[in-house]
């Protein structure tokens, strides 16, 4: 008899969790045009409708990119960031297709209040 596949909490971030005022400070010294995919990625992590799926795939994918240490050393060359591009396009992939109208204008209207 096979055994059921282990059930995964569904709790994967809250908004609770997010340092609001660091990131604001972050993305603010970036420039509004470098935040904004940022602040679209984290309002697709906020938002309900996201699958669970999604959310554990793009903060992996967050965070092996924001960890200095990779699985391929960055100083090699072409090699290097070939991981790094691996994580990327599972991010962007995960962006463009579940990235939605209402998404993009919660992450304006908190890029208004940010950069006003």
């Amino acid at each position: 008899m096979p055994e059921s596949a282990p059930t995964v909490d569904a709790t994967v971030v809250d908004s609770t969790v997010v340092d609001e005022g660091l990131l604001r400070r972050m993305l603010r010294r970036a420039g509004r045009t470098v935040a904004r995919p940022a602040v679209e990625c984290l309002e697709l992590l906020l938002d309900g409708q996201t699958p669970h799926t999604v959310r554990l795939t793009m903060l992996a994918a967050l965070t092996y990119l924001l960890v200095p240490t990779d699985l391929i050393p960055d100083f090699l060359p072409i090699a290097g960031f070939s991981d790094d591009v691996v994580a990327l396009t599972a991010l962007l992939g995960m962006v463009r297709t579940h990235l939605t109208d209402s998404i993009r204008d919660r992450a304006r209207q908190r890029l208004d209040r940010w950069f006003s």
